[in-house]
């Protein structure tokens, strides 16, 4: 068998995009004594796969047995009724706990006066910071020119 195919398919094996026919000429090539020298660490993996597929068990598969399928069914739809129910009726207790007393409303509005209150204060302070900076950089170079 040419070992530039033996190579390439090898590759294919590792990347896993080998067909079943190409797999077992890999194990058949490996099982050989013609095996190339630096392929020889492969071997005992292709021979153990060889190996591996002939195992039979012995111990008897005992599967469960299969209830009857419209029973099942039966139970399933009554199931997923009682979640929709129950989805439905959770739906519409959120609703009218999302209402508002007057007392939580005014709270509310004061709430968001303070908040924009307290955002003009940050931008103020922000541009006076800003100014600072420039300050800061003039007595910098007053100092500079001063030496």
């Amino acid at each position: 068998m040419e070992l530039a195919k033996i190579e390439s398919v090898l590759d294919s094996y590792f990347e896993g995009e080998t067909t079943l026919a190409e797999e077992k000429m890999l194990r058949e090539y490996f099982s050989g004594n013609q095996v190339a020298p630096h392929l020889e660490a492969y071997k005992n993996l292709f021979i153990g796969l060889k190996n591996a597929q002939a195992e039979v068990s012995e111990k008897e598969v005992i599967l469960p047995k299969v209830t009857n399928s419209s029973n099942r069914r039966r139970w399933l739809s009554v199931a997923v009724s009682v979640v929709i129910v129950l989805g439905v009726v959770g739906l519409q207790f959120s609703e009218n706990n999302n209402q508002l007393t007057p007392e939580e409303e005014q709270a509310l509005a004061e709430f968001n006066k303070t908040k924009e209150t307290l955002l003009l204060l940050s931008n103020s302070f922000n541009k006076g910071t800003g100014e600072l900076a420039v300050l800061g950089e003039f007595t910098i170079a007053k100092n500079k020119i001063l030496k």
